[in-house]
């Protein structure tokens, strides 16, 4: 009985601390696909999931950063979804590869011609979109999720350092740093000579770690014998306590 009641204890504070938990990452988000790097190109995925129960998710706009203009912006076609894309003109125009870009997209808007998102399910929204901005390491999209049942939630709260997150964040895209020329990697001679010159040292780790793993493996097999013989004592004191207390009550 006791055992039953700890059971049931143990459970309840399971599901509630589940409870708790779940709207921190039930909420809609941006990733990129590898790596989002300031001054390149990247594919990012605005995951939404179905947050009720009793309705499917029909409609979803992104709001992209005025502050911070991306020139490029290219949603990929979802089956099931009618993508609307909105531009406006810029205050100050973008210069790209030498020519001036004097409008830029500022939402995207996806809006489900069928079931949509539905209840216990998730969906990506991919959108190719450039160049990132070199003076900033952070992007903020707003986001707006509508449901079969008319009901919208607005993800537009801005995410503070060193505070707790907000109940309805806004979606955030961390840039990293731009590496080679700003907008790609090192080139292929570069790669080559590292690789040359790695070669011996990784060599040298190889051997090194494949001593370790030797003796390792000795200490872990040296271990778990002994925590096996531990169990098998407590296990055969268990027994011995257990029969006695019969023979005692025969």
């Amino acid at each position: 009985m006791k055992a039953s009641r700890t059971a049931a204890a143990v459970a309840v504070a399971g599901a509630a601390v589940l409870a708790v938990s779940t709207p921190s990452f039930a909420h809609v988000s941006v990733q990129p696909e590898g790596e989002a790097a300031q001054g390149g190109y990247a594919v990012v995925n605005f995951k939404v999931p179905n947050e009720r129960d009793d309705a499917s998710t029909t409609k979803l706009e992104i709001t992209f950063p005025a502050e911070h203009p991306l020139a490029s912006v290219m949603p990929q076609p979802i089956e099931g979804w009618d993508i609307k894309v909105t531009t406006s003109k810029l205050d100050k125009p973008l210069e790209v590869h030498g020519r001036k870009i004097n409008e830029a997209v500022t939402k995207v808007t996806w809006t489900a011609d069928g079931d949509g998102v539905e209840p216990g399910f998730f969906q990506k929204f991919p959108v190719s979109v450039g160049t990132l901005p070199e003076n900033t390491d952070e992007l903020v999209f707003k986001a707006l999720q509508t449901y079969s049942n008319k009901e919208v939630v607005r993800w537009i709260e801005v995410p503070q350092k060193g505070q707790e997150e907000p109940d309805h964040p806004a979606p955030v895209l961390t840039l990293s740093a731009a590496s080679g020329d700003g907008h790609h990697g090192a080139s292929d001679d570069d790669k080559a000579e590292d690789g040359a010159g790695s070669t011996e040292k990784a060599s040298a780790e190889t051997a090194t770690a494949s001593d370790s793993d030797d003796s390792g493996g000795t200490d872990t097999l040296a271990r778990v014998l002994g925590v096996v013989g531990i169990v098998i004592g407590a296990a055969g004191v268990a027994y011995g306590v257990l029969a006695g207390r019969r023979r005692t009550s025969a």
